[in-house]
């Protein structure tokens, strides 16, 4: 990489600009020192039909975090889009940029490019699957003051404990190219986080605000599926717990966190976000005494819910210590 080469303040194209690439089409670090900040058309395809998808990726000391599980998310998103991606060739342009960043947040946009016929529909041939790739560089503090092993010995942030609302919102089911997708279309995560930021500005709810992290949503057909910008994950009882079998289950502060005890998380087959750190913590698990299952997650289990905590890739582990239930009664997972 030059010397002179600076991260640009706003959204860059990274593809395609024809100042920026070679006779053969590839991406060089000199060329792609002079990318400028430039507008999207309002004719985008994201724009207009959501045809695209995104993630966001941490970036601490020059690196790019879940490089690996970044680059599959592109493979598979770009396969079940049927977009024209070189993963590879673009993955190492994101790794040159974090370099550059040092520490903050890399969002990458890829939408499908303009096409010749009107209306939804893109042309069965090349153009079909031609495609145009945007980069925000965003420097900004990566928490990780606080870090979780893993069994596989990666480590993995941690946030302090918060508490967690069910949320009235619901989320769509789709079809199974569309399932687990981070699709340019999250309307319904929009107007989720939308009732979760009114709950926090009720003035009724000081005290609940106050420690408020995360809203638990349903999809479609009732199941509770994943955060507003994350992943969840969680353990049952038997039986509804009392207070002395809930103080006993918490785990506050001990490395065997992620280990002690069998993880469920809810599939992504119909609905949710298939997240990066979701599939890093399955990963890692895979191989202990407990593997995560994938387990559905119903009305009649919310009571029984011993531990709880959602994940995303930037933030890590978020675990909770209640959970708020539509009819406002709170599952405690620690003593009071």
């Amino acid at each position: 990489m030059t010397d002179t080469m600076s991260v640009p303040n706003g959204w860059v194209c990274l593809y395609p600009q024809d100042s920026s690439l070679t006779e053969d089409n590839r991406v060089t670090e000199v060329n792609r020192a002079t990318n400028q900040t430039v507008t999207m058309s309002l004719d985008n395809r994201g724009l207009a039909y959501a045809d695209g998808f995104f993630t966001t990726m941490g970036v601490i000391d020059g690196l790019l975090l879940w490089s690996d599980y970044h680059y599959q998310r592109l493979v598979s998103h770009a396969e079940a889009l049927q977009l024209n991606i070189n993963s590879e060739e673009l993955l190492a342009v994101l790794q040159l940029y974090a370099q550059q960043l040092e520490q903050g947040m890399l969002k990458l946009v890829v939408t499908r490019a303009a096409q010749n016929v009107r209306g939804y529909g893109y042309t069965p041939n090349a153009n079909g699957s031609d495609c145009e790739i945007w980069l925000k560089a965003t420097a900004m503090r990566v928490s990780i003051a606080l870090q979780l092993s893993l069994p596989n010995g990666n480590l993995v942030p941690i946030q302090p404990y918060a508490s967690a609302i069910c949320l009235s919102s619901q989320i769509a089911c789709l079809p199974p190219p569309l399932a687990g997708l981070k699709s340019l279309n999250r309307l319904d995560n929009v107007l989720a986080s939308g009732e979760l930021q009114r709950i926090k500005a009720e003035p009724l709810a000081s005290n609940l605000a106050s420690t408020l992290g995360e809203g638990l949503l349903r999809d479609m057909s009732g199941q509770w599926v994943e955060g507003t910008m994350s992943n969840v994950f969680y353990q049952l009882a038997e039986a509804p717990l009392s207070e002395s079998k809930t103080a006993s289950s918490i785990h506050k502060n001990d490395e065997k966190y992620l280990t002690t005890g069998q993880w469920y998380t809810p599939s992504m087959a119909q609905s949710g976000v298939a997240g990066v750190m979701r599939q890093v913590i399955i990963d890692a698990l895979s191989t202990t005494q407990y593997p995560v299952r994938i387990r559905s997650l119903q009305d009649e289990d919310l009571p029984k819910l011993t531990q709880l905590f959602f994940c995303n890739a930037l933030r890590g582990i978020m675990p909770m210590s209640s959970l708020t239930l539509l009819s406002g009664d709170v599952v405690d997972f620690e003593s009071v």
